[in-house]
Order: structure tokens, then C-alpha cells, then sequence
């Protein structure tokens, strides 16, 4: 009561007095403040943004990459095909100006690589100065990468830290103004290298892994949770497990995946059609090799799952992509891409997020980074649950539904027909309260592939063991874990909740 009668008087006696303050400023000649510095000086209106907060937010980090090579696998070598004939300022002004269209305020990240920060050539040189004209006019995030993704797979840990260094340094002076990114983009990282950032460079967030990459690409690195998490010492795939343990680093995915497809490791052919087990909001497995219309939907369905039931679920929601500046012209370097860039799949998509979920946020990768580590100190209260039921596109059955659950002791998925309500069997099982390690250096030569974090059971089905298992079958121990944080999977009821 008292609240009402005090807000009743209190405004009208504040706006009273923003008046008269503004009309004793021009009385008496002060300069005027611009309308930001005036509501910033004075609060005098109702309509300021209150600070964003991780809770009860949606939001969409979004990341392109500025390479040379396919794949730099260090300084001086690269491998796979040579994209500097696609990367100039019109492919990114191509970029840019679409997603200033489609989403008015959007932020994103570009990260370059080694040789795009080194390279004399001119495309190189005016592409840079474009690159940082957008953080100034949008507020981007400019980074580093190193190896343009997976240079653990070629490097030394004490290799990829040098990078960090002098590739962080070198992009301060790109930007000038004492600028500093928040974030770095890495593929996968060794866990040595994500406490190095977060220790020697004082950076708290990298996309530091890539979930369900398995058979895809040039690494292996299945075996993370999906959403952010501290990694552990022993492997970046693993949430720290305590204090001491923890890195302080907010470890992020690098691309938001459709959960049923990525159960297959690399790609099936499915109707004459490469299904890729990262297909999700990707431009490649989508837009690209399924064309505009098939692309988006499943683009949608992949970010519905996220900002509908996820949402409701997790309190907040996340989706990530990472679209490379060679994509907007590759069509030009691979036959197979039948032409496509799929510039306009990506405003559909964007411009679709705009309409359904109209609060979204999209932000960079180091603004997001950086709100999830201001809420969650430690792995400690880390509880994701997804629910997916399939698309129809490609591999992503639409009979099927699948659930994960992941937190700091373990990430665990079960599998069912939803239609024919069959019961659900556990096709996930990895455990984080057991010891892991990370493979040694690579050597000169000898690139070190596989990188997973694989023990109990694994969605992949690639091993004789990862077999599907129905909840009852596991070991006592395991239904104890599981037990302790969702017993209602022990019951009969917990299906009718999903239906």
C-alpha cells in the first residue's frame, strides 16, 4: 500500500523536476546533452534497458571466420584449398549488410586467422580495415583463431599459446584504441590452452568445442555438454569438478545441432543426400546442400528446439552458428555446393527468429560468454534438459524423440518412438565423475585426430559397447547417479510428462 501511494507521488514530482532542470539549463546557457547523455545523466525516463541477464533470455551468438587456407596447420604451413580468392570486402559487406537487414542491432564475432592477420595482399588489407569498421559501427567482436580450427590436432599446446599470444596482440593493433576481445575461436582447444587463456591472457570465454564432431571434418571431439561450462584440467570435453579442478574459462559449442542426426558419426545418404551429422543451423548441412526452402525449415526446427521447450526447461536458451566468409562465394571453389551460398537462407532464418521470437537476443560470443560465467560460478548447479522430436528432414526421423540431460556428473540421452510410445533406452551415457586425459602433443607430421571423450556409452554407436540400454538394465551404480538427479526417470509415470 505504502508502494502505490509513494509511486503515485514520486514520479510526478521527478518528471516535475527533470523539467524544470532542463529549463534552467537553457536559461542559463549550458550546452545541451545529446538525448543519450541527458537520459544517462538524469534518468528521467521510464524506458531504459534494464542490463541484459543470462535468465529468461534467448539469445544467438553468431561467428564468422577469416581465413586464408582451408586449413592452416601452422604459421607457415596450410593444407586443403586456398579461399583467399573469396575473401574480400564485397563477400563480407555481402554478409554484414544481410544480417543488419534481417535482425536492426545484431552484434557477431569474426575471427581471424594467423595468415589473414599477416597477409600484404590488398583483398587482405582493405578486407581488415572493413572488418574493423563494422566494431565500430555495430559493435562486432574481432578475434583470433588459431590454425583456423583444431590446432591442437597440429600443434603443441605451448605452440597454440604462443598463437594466442601474438595473434591476440596482433588484432589490439588491428583495432587500436587499447581494444581486447573478450572470446577467441577455436574449434576444439586442449584444456592446457583454455587455461592459459584464462590465466596468462585474462580472456573467459572461447568456443572451445564442438558437440557430437565425430568423423566430420578434420577432428574428432565428441563428449561435451551442449550449453556453456567450466572445463576441467584433465579434458576440455569435461565440466570441472571442483574448485581446483576448474578452469576458469566458459567453454562454448560451436555449432547448435539437430539432436537426433548428430547420433550418426559423419553422414548418411539418405534419398540421395548427404545428411551431415552436424546438420542443424549450419549454412553447409542446410541452406547449402538442401537449398533455401528445405535448409531454413530445418534451421527453425533445430532453433525451436532451443527457444520453445528448451527454453521453458533451462530458463534461458542458446543457439550458435558459424558461418566462414568463404561461404558467401565457395560455390565458386566447390562444384558440389550446385551453386548455392545460401546468403538468402541465412535472412530467411534470421528474419524468422525475429518474428517468432521477438526478444531474442543476438549478441557475440564474448558478451554471451561473458553473462553465463556472471551467473554460474562453478558446474555445481548445471542442469540442461532438451527435448527433440525429429523434423523429417534427412536423418532427423520424424517417429523419434529424444531427450538429454546434462550436468556435472554426467550427460545421458534416451531415445523412443514417441508414436508407437515404445520405451525409452539410454543411448548416451558419459560419465564425468571418472578420470580422462587428453592425447599428448602432436608432432610435426603426425596430426593427432580424435579428441572425444568416450567412456560408458556413446551416441555414436561406433564401439561393440554402445549398445541401447533401458534405464533398469544399467549397473546399481549408474541408477544411482541417474537417480540422484531425476529420479522421476525411475518411475513409470515420467513419459506422460512429454506426450
Amino acid at each position: 500500500m505504502y508502494k502505490k501511494i509513494i509511486n503515485r507521488y514520486v514520479w510526478p514530482a521527478l518528471l516535475l523536476s527533470g523539467v524544470c532542470l532542463v529549463s534552467w539549463t537553457a536559461l542559463i546557457g549550458q550546452p545541451e546533452a545529446s538525448g543519450a547523455e541527458f537520459k544517462h545523466a538524469y534518468l528521467l525516463t521510464t524506458d531504459q534497458e534494464a542490463p541484459l541477464s543470462l535468465m529468461g533470455n534467448r539469445f544467438l551468438t553468431f561467428a564468422s571466420v577469416v581465413r586464408v587456407n582451408q586449413i592452416e596447420v601452422s604459421r607457415n604451413e596450410a593444407k586443403g584449398v586456398d579461399e583467399s580468392s573469396v575473401h574480400s570486402p564485397r563477400e563480407a559487406k555481402i554478409l554484414r549488410e544481410a544480417i543488419a537487414d534481417a535482425w536492426p542491432g545484431a552484434r557477431m564475432t569474426w575471427a581471424f586467422s594467423w595468415l589473414a592477420l599477416h597477409d600484404k595482399r590488398e583483398n587482405y588489407r582493405e578486407l581488415r580495415d572493413l572488418i574493423v569498421s563494422y566494431h565500430k559501427q555495430y559493435g562486432d567482436e574481432i578475434t583470433f583463431i588459431p590454425g583456423a580450427y583444431f590446432s591442437p590436432m597440429y600443434n603443441s599446446r605451448e605452440q597454440t599459446n604462443r598463437d594466442f599470444h601474438e595473434g591476440l596482440k596482433k588484432v589490439s593493433e588491428m583495432v587500436g584504441d587499447g581494444y581486447r576481445p573478450q572470446a577467441v575461436i577455436g574449434g576444439f582447444m586442449a584444456a592446457e590452452n583454455l587455461r592459459y587463456l584464462a590465466e596468462e591472457e585474462g580472456i573467459h570465454v572461447c568456443q572451445g568445442t564442438i558437440w557430437s564432431q565425430y568423423a566430420v571434418d578434420n577432428g574428432d571431439g565428441d563428449g561435451s555438454i551442449v550449453y556453456p561450462y567450466y572445463p576441467s584440467r584433465e579434458h576440455y570435453c569435461k565440466p570441472a569438478q571442483s574448485e581446483v579442478d576448474k578452469i576458469d574459462c566458459v567453454n562454448l559449442d560451436g555449432w547448435t545441432v539437430d539432436f537426433l542426426n548428430a547420433r550418426y558419426p559423419g553422414a548418411r545418404r539418405i534419398d540421395g543426400v548427404n545428411c551431415g551429422s552436424r546438420m542443424g543451423v549450419g549454412p553447409i548441412e542446410t541452406v547449402i546442400r538442401l537449398g533455401t526452402e528445405l535448409g531454413v525449415r530445418q534451421m527453425l526446427a533445430t532453433t525451436s528446439t532451443h527457444f520453445d521447450k528448451g527454453f521453458d526447461l533451462n530458463g534461458f536458451a542458446w543457439v550458435t552458428s558459424t558461418w566462414e566468409l568463404s561461404l558467401v562465394e565457395a560455390r565458386q571453389l566447390f562444384p558440389f555446393y550446385q551453386g548455392r551460398n545460401g546468403m538468402e537462407g541465412l535472412t530467411v532464418w534470421l528474419s524468422e527468429i525475429r518474428r517468432r521470437w521477438p526478444d531474442a537476443q543476438m549478441v557475440t560470443h564474448g558478451e554471451f560468454g561473458m553473462l553465463w560465467r556472471e551467473h554460474y560460478k562453478n558446474n555445481d548447479d548445471l542442469d540442461y534438459q532438451f527435448v527433440h522430436r525429429g523434423s523429417g528432414i534427412c536423418g532427423s526421423e520424424p517417429e523419434l524423440e529424444i531427450r538429454w540431460f546434462m550436468n556435472k556428473d554426467f550427460r545421458m540421452a534416451t531415445l523412443r518412438n514417441w508414436i508407437e510410445q515404445s520405451p525409452e533406452k539410454v543411448i548416451d551415457f558419459t560419465r564425468y565423475d571418472l578420470e580422462a586425459s587428453e592425447p599428448e602433443d602432436a608432432q610435426p607430421g603426425k596430426p593427432i585426430r580424435n579428441w572425444s571423450l568416450m567412456n560408458r556409452l556413446n551416441q555414436k554407436g561406433t564401439r561393440p559397447q554402445d549398445v541401447p540400454t533401458e534405464i533398469g538394465e544399467m549397473s546399481p551404480e549408474e541408477q544411482a547417479m541417474i537417480r540422484r538427479r531425476y529420479p522421476v526417470l525411475l518411475t513409470e509415470e515420467h513419459p506422460s510428462r512429454i506426450r
